[in-house]
């Protein structure tokens, strides 16, 4: 029976490296969003001539948001690469930020880097309020990002909490 249970854990180990075709799928998704920052970057300096400030403005947002989708992108791939395939603690030339990770920062992490993106949008919409002006949709607008600083606020707080009687025990 212990054979068996070795087996089965071990199996369950190494099934941890399924996870390494997704993260490489993340890698290469990257590069698709390098390529469209780029072509957004093209398209906005070939539009600048013509483009009003608002134009600009709204275009630079639309690539602000394209390196925040980027930045969380990276968050994921490196929690769960150390997380779950194999820690990176001896990379002293990496950023902390990108090694130590835990549950806990992951989740404020994605949350705030969801939060940003959705004001960025909002903030793009607005500043294009002529060209799209829609009453249900303005509501949408405002309360998707007030729902994810509600939601950062409460996982914050939750944290906060548990940390706290960790301490204490």
């Amino acid at each position: 029976m212990r054979s068996i249970e070795r087996g089965f854990l071990a199996a369950i180990f190494v099934s941890r490296w399924l996870l390494a075709p997704f993260l490489i799928g993340l890698v290469l998704a990257l590069l698709l969003l390098m390529y469209r920052f780029f072509a957004d970057f093209y398209h906005l300096a070939l539009q600048l001539p013509r483009s009003t400030w608002h134009d600009l403005i709204v275009g630079v947002l639309n690539m602000i948001d394209i390196a925040l989708t980027a930045n969380l992108v990276l968050i994921v791939i490196f929690s769960g690469y150390e997380s779950f395939l194999r820690k990176v603690k001896d990379q002293t030339d990496w950023p902390e930020g990108l090694t130590a990770i835990d549950f806990s920062t992951l989740k404020q992490r994605l949350i705030g880097s969801i939060a940003a993106i959705a004001v960025v949008d909002a903030l793009a919409w607005y500043l294009d309020l002529e060209n799209s002006a829609d009453n249900g949709k303005l509501i949408w607008v405002i309360a998707f990002p007030l729902m994810f600083g509600v939601v950062a606020l409460v996982l914050a707080g939750a944290d906060r909490f548990m940390r706290r009687d960790q301490n204490a025990a």
